[in-house]
């Protein structure tokens, strides 16, 4: 008769047992459902098979710089797809961010056929990134335009006044920090500040005049700053279309001379591994099925929390911020 020493040995043994083949069923479910996600969805399929299509891209939302965003259109320059509709709907950002999107667009556009579609507004950086393509098509109620740069920082220095707070600091050069928004703005800083925005101005604008063949009298009326509907900017040349990404497709066949039957196929600017829902939920499943439950509950909240954006605007902006009044 077995001892109990012996029964609790046994017991261990199977348990791992147990664990082990638990442990083996749910990663052969994970590979299922990742082997499944890839034939189900087009960009599984195209990386699988190589399919042939045209890739739309989206801009959305403030502008700003982005390694991922350049590493992304890298590889759309070195993929099989035979072109590209870049859907615009952005107020803009930072100069510098737009002019780094605008250049990574320019050097897709050496490769790939491409054109514009603006969704709903392509404003200031928005704009700068548009005018990396030949073509650009607006909706009639959509805005485009916003030349112009501006520089906005809060001043405090009356509010500390009242509260009795003074602001001591040494500093190199009397420009060194300037403006900091804690005492009155110097007649030199904001000099150095104007000079700052006349430089990116001036640089805007030659971009304008150059990609869109503008004489200096269109360029005067285009460039105060102001927004223009797509009919309005057809007529001032900002545009060259009205339309939507059905017009984007037949002006890339007439063109381009792209297949009129190819897919319009959607391309991820990041596509990180941890960004692919169908990874999330194979991992969720493999961990639940292990009783790692609450571990898979932090793998689902995840997702939600990459979807808040905390985006810092910081330094010159071209950008469109209508004001609210009552």
């Amino acid at each position: 008769m077995p001892s109990d020493a012996d029964l609790i040995v046994d017991r261990r043994r199977m348990r791992r047992k147990l664990t082990f083949w638990r442990v083996a069923a749910a990663l052969l479910a994970a590979v299922a459902i990742v082997g499944g996600a890839l034939l189900a969805t087009p960009a599984g399929r195209r990386a699988i098979g190589g399919e042939s299509a045209i890739a739309r891209i989206k801009i959305e939302g403030l502008i700003r710089s982005d390694s991922d965003r350049v590493a992304a259109l890298e590889r759309l320059g070195n993929s099989s797809a035979k072109a590209v509709i870049v859907h615009i709907n952005s107020p803009g950002g930072t100069t510098a961010g737009a002019e780094q999107l605008h250049d990574s667009l320019v050097r897709l556009k050496a490769k790939k056929p491409m054109v514009v579609v603006v969704d709903g507004l392509c404003a200031s950086g928005g704009y700068i990134a548009a005018l990396a393509s030949d073509h650009i098509i607006s909706q009639g109620t959509s805005l485009v335009g916003s030349i112009g740069v501006l520089v906005q920082f809060p001043n405090f220095a009356e509010l500390m006044k009242t509260v009795g707070v003074k602001l001591e600091e040494v500093k190199s050069s009397p420009l060194k920090a300037a403006p900091n928004g804690f005492e009155p703005t110097s007649p030199e800083a904001r000099a150095a500040i104007d000079d700052l925005v006349k430089d990116s101005y001036a640089w805007f604008r030659d971009l304008v005049k150059s990609r869109r063949n503008m004489d200096d009298a269109t360029l005067e009326k285009v460039a105060d700053g102001r927004v223009f509907t797509g009919r309005q900017a057809l007529n001032l040349k900002l545009v060259d279309q009205l339309g939507d990404e059905k017009t984007a497709v037949a002006w890339l066949v007439a063109q381009k001379k792209i297949d009129r039957e190819m897919p319009v196929r959607d391309f991820r600017m990041t596509p990180r591994f941890s960004d692919m829902s169908f990874i999330r939920l194979a991992a969720s499943v493999a961990l639940d099925a292990v009783g790692l439950g609450s571990v898979a509950r932090q793998i689902e909240a995840a997702g939600a929390v990459q979807a808040v954006d905390q985006l810092g605007l910081q330094g010159l902006l071209a950008l469109w911020r209508p004001s609210v009044t009552e």
